[in-house]
């Protein structure tokens, strides 16, 4: 079984000019294949993040918006995928609402809580629930995860998407635990 893991980046607008989605085998959680589209003509518009919309060595399709959920959609499908993940994934979700009827998971729900995360400090300032009450973003939690202090997350749709698979691995659960982060 395969999944998907997806990342977006918005304009000045806040309209969807990124998409970033990675394939990747559902038990080793390890990239098969990706896909990066720009939305054309909103990236045109310029964001926080325009900057680092065009990454050598990165390849790109520049797409409409309504081509680029043909092309993304194709593309999952192409790998049997049921499942999207991504870190705070009512946000990426609501940015590609058409793709609501996809299973959707956030892998947020797992890396901030104290219960699947066996990294998260003793000392770390927790919720009741067991969330850490601040700094658990995906730069953050992958400092944690990886002990890598320098670590800095580059807000392009593609490596993030990237990195956000690497959370789950580094959190080493199965798909199945992320039932509890079904949104």
């Amino acid at each position: 079984m395969n999944i998907a893991v997806i990342d977006t980046e918005t304009n000045w607008n806040n309209e969807l000019m990124s998409v970033g989605c990675v394939i990747a085998d559902a038990k080793e959680l390890t990239p098969i294949n990706g896909r990066y589209f720009i939305i054309d003509p909103e990236y045109l518009h310029g964001g926080m993040y325009s900057s680092v919309l065009f990454v050598e060595n990165m390849p790109y399709h520049i797409l409409s918006r309504q081509e680029m959920l043909t092309a993304l959609t194709r593309f999952m499908q192409s790998y049997g995928v049921k499942y999207i993940f991504a870190y705070n994934a009512k946000f990426d979700r609501a940015l590609l609402s058409e793709l609501s009827s996809w299973h959707w998971f956030d892998i947020m729900r797992l890396a901030a809580y104290r219960q699947y995360n066996n990294k998260i400090p003793a000392d770390a300032e927790c919720c009741n629930t067991g969330r850490l009450r601040r700094d658990f973003g995906v730069e953050p939690i992958l400092r944690m995860l990886t002990g890598n202090e320098y670590y800095q997350e580059m807000h392009n749709a593609l490596a993030d998407a990237v990195d956000e698979l690497s959370i789950m691995r580094y959190l080493g659960h199965s798909i199945g635990t992320y039932l509890c982060a079904h949104i």
